[in-house]
């Protein structure tokens, strides 16, 4: 199995901690692959449009994303693992994501994605981490994923590994093993109910959108190409 994790700091902190838990359970006759934000990739979306207008390829950061993206694609896991800021997801990792709408369902979607699984692993001093975690699951439920697991933790003792309990780390290993766990069986993911009606109502609106289309887009041509219109 071919892994991608991606870290949302460059901080060797509890977030970090976390992940290797996780990654060492899975590392025997596993591939994985690392990035962390925002070294690997330091760039905000411009809004330029040229991956919607042209190709993702000719992004102005396409030196960072597309090699993020082409591992991305050529995993069957991704873990992304990141702390919680102010309530929500970091900006790195936002960041890195919205390079990567042109490839949600009501654009041109990657039939690769229908069949990969997600992790995301977040911690936070205290705070809830549903809605960080949602921003992430947003994103990878429109990129087409459908098997997407979810693991925080709330760490009101300190904001370092070592400031833990004993208790307390080893109760997050034991939580974040069992987790890891269910991935050393290779088993096949299918479209989930909600991607096949988010999938048909694109669909539908690609279908709308051809008839009025004077110069076809590019995602309309990537939609007869893949002959789902």
């Amino acid at each position: 199995m071919k892994i991608v994790a991606i870290t949302g700091t460059e901080v060797k902190g509890c977030t970090y901690n976390i992940k290797n838990i996780f990654l060492d359970t899975l590392r025997e006759g596993n591939e994985i692959k690392e990035f962390y934000l925002p070294k690997d990739c330091p760039h905000f979306c411009c809004g330029c449009k040229t991956c919607f207008n042209i190709d993702e390829n000719k992004c102005p950061h396409a030196m960072d994303t597309m090699n993020i993206w082409s591992a991305m694609m050529d995993a069957d896991l991704l873990v992304f693992a990141y702390p919680v800021y102010c309530m929500r997801t970091p900006g790195q990792m936002k960041a890195l994501l919205d390079h990567f709408g042109v490839h949600f369902m009501a654009h041109r979607p990657k039939k690769e994605m229908f069949s990969k699984k997600a992790v995301i692993i977040t911690q936070s001093i205290g705070a809830p981490n549903n809605a960080a975690q949602k921003d992430v699951a947003t994103s990878l439920t429109w990129l087409g994923i459908s098997d997407i697991r979810k693991i925080g933790f709330m760490l009101m003792e300190g904001a370092n590994w070592d400031q833990l309990s004993d208790k307390k780390r080893q109760s997050i290993t034991n939580k974040t093993v069992t987790l890891a766990k269910r991935y050393t069986q290779n088993y096949k993911v299918h479209k989930s109910i909600k991607h096949h009606i988010l999938f048909k109502v694109c669909t539908l609106m690609h279908k709308s959108a051809l008839k009025n289309e004077v110069n076809q887009s590019v995602d309309t041509k990537y939609w007869l190409e893949n002959g789902w219109i």
